[in-house]
């Protein structure tokens, strides 16, 4: 069949409109391209896909819950000195982890959430609003510039949102002062921290329970405890009369119950009914409380009995505390000064990081905690609620009769002696988490009576009251003619993280620690781990046989080890070369067998270069080729 030939002219004609047409596709699709990536830049901001192994970028619930909760316009305003930490790249890197997880908590927030961020260049006005805004900044940035690194936070009336809250006083201002990456596990819990206290309108109200002078006496000019005064500045701190109490109200966000002695039933049961309805308790218990007064009776010659214990509440709840049993740990005992001389009192303790929770919110910023005659807590073998430790002592503790450390008096080398360690880590302070059964279970027919609390809830218990003392952790200073208490240890920081962190909702408490955006190399680090088995012995027989021949040769040196320069025969020289050479050949076989300590490891990275740098390229440079010829040949055989 014949084919139908157009004229030439026609024929150029097509072609050109065909280019034409060609062009204007792929104009039509280059606007489409970056119309769509433009828009989308908005409607895809809330819908995110996290490919990270923890999903670092992914909100828990408990901050979903705080955010879909607020209900007043919020202003973020994070503070980044970009210029200051150009050669910073760990902190710039955190910058960026910080910043994805504020703008993830805006895009979920749906507008009620404002975030800006600012560079607070040096000497200018950003500087001066970032500390007045409470940031703190560090030093040790490029060219010695301060460097800051934090987020400021404001609270405006409901409906001033946008522009408007522009002109707007914030009615509350919050800050983190400085986003420390040794806290990056607890990131998404700061934030989510200071959403919730900026949503709140008045300070949450703290009720306090004690027989203990924790308020002072102002008849005899005595002033409240420094842990109470930091306390009232952030909280409202309410005394309650357990003589008059039958029930804690739902005001009270966090009840502080400190050494407590001999409560009435109705005081006893409105606590328990206040932990079953999720209250949040804390009890500070102390086999031997430095400042109670409870006198001894002389007449039988007993010891006065400073214990503290809550036995009923105790039994129900499944804990194990003896009143009468203290624990010495003679590896944190502090050093006191008795009768001019310093000596170590294993009865009072220092716990340093390694004795406190890394995990835990509460004690993971703390770096010491003093404590004096403190008991220790356990688990009943019936218990159905969780112990989680927050302080613990070392395993070269002992728990002692509370009576021997009473007697020991100004003689607390006595309390060393006969020392047995029970090869324990004592539980001073933790977390009980679980379901509560009411310790009262008599009372069931009253109004209201509750038999178990959610399988959720928990309670805080520490065992020692003195930590709470002033002077186990500050001490006056005069300062321009004024008074002022300077803190040795962390013991303030710690009544007031545990008060913090249960003032919380529930959505705040239920924000655990989260992993941090450091990725190691566990690959090179299990290499590591085998080559140092394999070579470690190697290496130590080798250092061993080279400490001998250098002793030797020490020995064999004229006018060392007994042997004169005269005397020095040719055998001996020739011994003393040997073992030169013996010397030589060893540190050569050290360095070797360093050498081969990394060759696996420099394997590995070489086979990742060539694999990045030569085989993935060549692999899409062949994939290419590939399909450069298909395309060529299928055009081929179309003509």
């Amino acid at each position: 069949m014949a084919r139908l030939k157009l004229p030439e002219p026609f024929t150029r004609s097509l072609r050109k409109g065909r280019r034409v047409v060609i062009y204007v596709a792929l104009a039509l699709l280059t606007v489409a391209t970056v119309s769509l990536v433009v828009s989308s830049g908005h409607w895809l901001r809330a819908r995110r896909i996290d490919l990270t192994a923890d999903k670092l970028y992914t909100l828990s619930p408990g901050t979903l819950k705080i955010v879909d909760g607020l209900q007043r316009p919020l202003r973020l305003t994070l503070y980044f000195s970009e210029h200051a930490t150009r050669d910073l790249p760990k902190l710039r890197s955190y910058e960026q982890r910080v910043r994805d997880i504020l703008q993830e908590i805006a895009a979920r927030s749906h507008g009620r959430v404002q975030l800006s961020v600012i560079d607070p260049v040096p000497y200018s006005d950003d500087e001066a609003s970032a500390e007045g805004a409470g940031l703190a900044p560090a030093n040790g940035g490029s060219n010695g510039e301060r460097v800051f690194f934090g987020l400021a936070g404001g609270a405006f009336p409901a409906g001033v949102e946008g522009e408007a809250a522009e002109n707007v006083a914030p009615e509350r201002s919050l800050a983190i002062p400085f986003f420390d990456p040794a806290r990056e596990s607890f990131l998404e819990y700061d934030i989510a921290k200071l959403l919730y206290e900026l949503n709140q309108g008045s300070k949450p109200r703290i009720g306090v329970i004690s027989s203990l002078p924790v308020e002072g006496n102002p008849v005899l000019g005595q002033q409240p405890w420094v842990a109470l005064q930091q306390l009232d500045q952030l909280f409202d701190v309410k005394a309650l009369d357990p003589g008059n109490l039958k029930q804690v109200g739902a005001d009270i966000r966090v009840l502080l119950l400190i050494h407590p002695k001999n409560l009435p039933d109705d005081a006893l049961y409105a606590i328990d009914q206040y932990v079953l309805r999720g209250g949040h308790l804390v009890v500070f218990v102390d086999p031997d409380a430095e400042l109670d007064d409870t006198p001894g009776d002389p007449a039988t010659g007993a010891l006065p009995d400073h214990s503290s214990d809550l036995p009923r509440l105790f039994a129900a709840w499944g804990v194990r505390y003896d009143p009468h049993e203290v624990v010495l740990d003679r590896s944190h005992a502090l050093s006191v000064e008795l009768g001019g001389n310093s000596v170590s009192h294993p009865a009072m303790l220092w716990l340093d990081a390694q004795q406190l929770n890394h995990d835990d919110v509460v004690t993971a910023s703390l770096q010491r905690l003093d404590l004096s005659s403190a008991g220790h807590f356990d688990l009943a073998p019936n218990a159905v609620a969780r112990l989680v430790p927050l302080l613990q002592s070392s395993a070269d503790a002992e728990a002692v009769p509370v009576q021997r450390v009473q007697q020991a008096g100004d003689n607390p080398s006595l309390l060393l002696q006969d020392y047995k360690p029970d090869n324990v880590n004592y539980v001073f302070a933790a977390r009980l988490r679980g379901g509560f059964a009411s310790a009262f279970p008599e009372r069931a027919r009253q109004p209201g009576h509750l038999a178990r609390s959610a399988p959720g809830d928990e309670v805080i218990l520490v065992a020692d009251t003195d930590l709470l003392s002033d002077r186990l952790w500050v001490e006056p200073q005069t300062v321009l003619g004024q008074t002022m208490m300077r803190p040795f240890a962390n013991n303030g920081d710690f009544l007031g993280n545990l008060v913090d962190n249960l003032s919380g909702s529930s959505a705040l408490l239920s924000i655990r620690g989260r992993s941090t955006s450091q990725r190691p190399f566990t690959r090179v680090d299990a290499l590591r781990s085998v080559a140092d088995q394999k070579f470690l012995q190697k290496e130590q027989e080798l250092e061993r046989e080279l400490a001998e021949t250098r002793q030797r040769l020490e020995e064999l040196q004229p006018g060392k080890g007994g042997t004169n320069a005269g005397n020095v025969g040719a055998e001996q020289r020739q011994e003393i070369e040997q073992f030169r050479q013996r010397q030589l050949a060893i540190n050569k076989e050290l360095r070797d067998v360093q050498h081969q300590l990394n060759a696996e490891i420099d394997a590995l990275g070489a086979r990742l270069k060539v694999i990045n740098i030569v085989l993935v390229p060549a692999l899409v440079a062949l994939l290419g080729l590939l399909y450069g010829w298909r395309r060529a040949r299928r055009n081929r055989r179309r003509r």
